[in-house]
């Protein structure tokens, strides 16, 4: 293990307190800076805050023993090495990034700057950001010499940030001068020199001693434009393939046979070919806007990324239109919904296309019986409790004597559900399910009407005789 470093986080969300405590956890002294008294305090607690996998034990492992949190970011600030600035970039009116945030903390980060600093962005940024955080500090009379401003972007999935960021596909460290990359370098080398991985007690995943994660060194600009692109184009594949899940559908073919037969490819690969009511979260929908923003400020035409935009909105129109069909009317109607969050093992409501689908049932006269293993709390913030909407304690109470159940997010819990248990609960057992965790043959069998994304829809042996004779006609 390297020498331990002295990191400056600034911002305790996602972001910033998953990599202050991953700093903490490959060797280095982590203060964990945020202006929220509130959060600070519950963090000194030992509160997480956030739902999220390996992070409640290691704050218990580092608190005041590798991480500490505070308010004062002049102190923090003087006394590191580093200052990541992890704070939020959110999506203003016009679709560009919000930089508000980082432009007030690079800032103040002036005020401290004494000695030679390396400034790190860590928030997703559009490029030409370090350049603008480079001239805030200096017009805050800091001389160029004290500090170097680099881009080292995140690529964590919620659910997984732990993991994720010690066993990264790659480290992008985007800087233009030689001792701000060796400081970088310095930082990750517990990680890249494989170092991390021999310990006992260290978190396992895909990297390993024989096998570390590369270190790419880049400008910083492209180390930003990394970023970005990364999200659109994970975007747009999830587009792509809701897209062509709707195709299957007219033509009656199958969406997961289609998807393994595209990700077999090596040159694609099957992540991210998963059908669905479309993307959500913190990242990108904000990133694939500011990425078409920055690209049109620039002249550059990318109508590419509006398609993206206009498929994902489409997907969630296109999943309320299966509630219709199989319920035929909806106002009146009695819903059961499984999954608030955007997507399984986090409790980020961000953007999430479920909590657009629950506002989409209340404004056609529906009531809803919600329940999510982890974002209910958020969840009744953004969507208080009323007559017509309920929070409920677990999957079969948002089933009970509902007219269909919806499947918005793909928790492993859901999958796990007794079939048999959960028709019982239903008044009709009908389920229309935007996450395809369930096998459409299993429930056949269980006497469900099953309703999917990109697949046939099925129904119960009793329906299907009906509808031959022509007695009933199903949907």
């Amino acid at each position: 293990m390297s020498e331990p470093i002295q990191i400056a986080v600034v911002g305790s969300g996602y972001v910033g307190l998953v990599a202050a405590v991953c700093f903490a956890e490959i060797g280095h002294q982590v203060v964990c800076v945020d202006n929220d008294q509130g959060k600070v305090a519950a963090l000194e607690s030992g509160d997480v805050l956030i739902h999220e996998k390996h992070l409640p034990e290691l704050l218990k492992r580092y608190h005041n023993n590798g991480i500490r949190f505070t308010t004062d970011l002049h102190e923090a600030a003087g006394g590191s090495q580093a200052i990541f600035i992890a704070v939020g970039t959110p999506q203003s009116e016009t679709g560009d990034a919000d930089l508000s945030y980082v432009e007030a903390v690079a800032c103040e980060i002036a005020r401290s700057l004494t000695s030679y600093k390396v400034i790190v962005e860590k928030s997703t940024v559009p490029v030409y950001t370090n350049e603008w955080i480079g001239r805030s500090i200096e017009r805050n009379g800091v001389p160029r010499r004290l500090f170097d401003v680099v881009s080292n972007p995140e690529f964590l999935r919620e659910g997984t940030a732990v993991e994720d960021f010690l066993h990264p596909d790659r480290i992008v460290v985007g800087a233009d001068s030689e001792a701000a990359a060796a400081l970088l370098g310095a930082i990750y080398a517990p990680l890249t020199s494989g170092a991390y991985y021999s310990r006992p007690q260290a978190i396992s995943g895909c990297c390993s001693a024989s096998q570390p994660p590369p270190l790419l060194h880049t400008s910083t600009k492209s180390a930003e434009i990394i970023k970005h692109a990364s999200n659109a184009f994970l975007a747009l594949k999830i587009s792509f393939i809701n897209a062509v899940s709707n195709l299957c559908e007219a033509t009656d073919a199958n969406i997961e046979q289609v998807a393994r037969g595209i990700g077999l490819d090596r040159r694609i690969g099957p992540r991210f070919l998963r059908p669905g009511i479309g993307y959500g979260g913190s990242c990108f929908p904000k990133d694939v806007a500011a990425f078409r923003s920055v690209a049109e400020q620039l002249g550059i035409g990318f109508n590419l990324l509006t398609e993206i935009e206009k498929i994902n909105a489409l997907q969630k129109k296109r999943f309320l239109a299966k509630v219709r069909s199989a319920l035929w009317t909806l106002r009146g109607k009695r819903i059961g919904v499984l999954g608030l969050a955007f997507k399984g093992e986090t409790d980020d409501i961000r953007e999430s296309p479920a909590i657009d689908l629950v506002q989409m049932l209340l404004a056609e006269g529906c009531s809803v019986a919600a329940y999510d293993p982890a974002a209910m709390e958020r969840s009744q913030q953004a969507l208080p409790a009323s007559a017509q909407l309920r929070y409920v304690e677990d999957a079969y109470a948002a089933a009970r004597d509902a007219d269909a159940l919806l499947v918005l997010t793909d928790w492993a819990e859901f999958a796990a559900l007794d079939l048999k248990r959960l028709a019982g609960a239903l008044r009709y057992p009908i389920v229309v399910d935007g996450r395809n965790l369930f096998d459409p043959r299993l429930m056949q069998e269980h006497g469900f009407t099953y309703i999917s994304v990109g697949r046939p829809a099925v129904y119960p042996a009793r329906e299907v005789e009906l509808a031959t004779a022509g007695t009933v006609r199903t949907v």
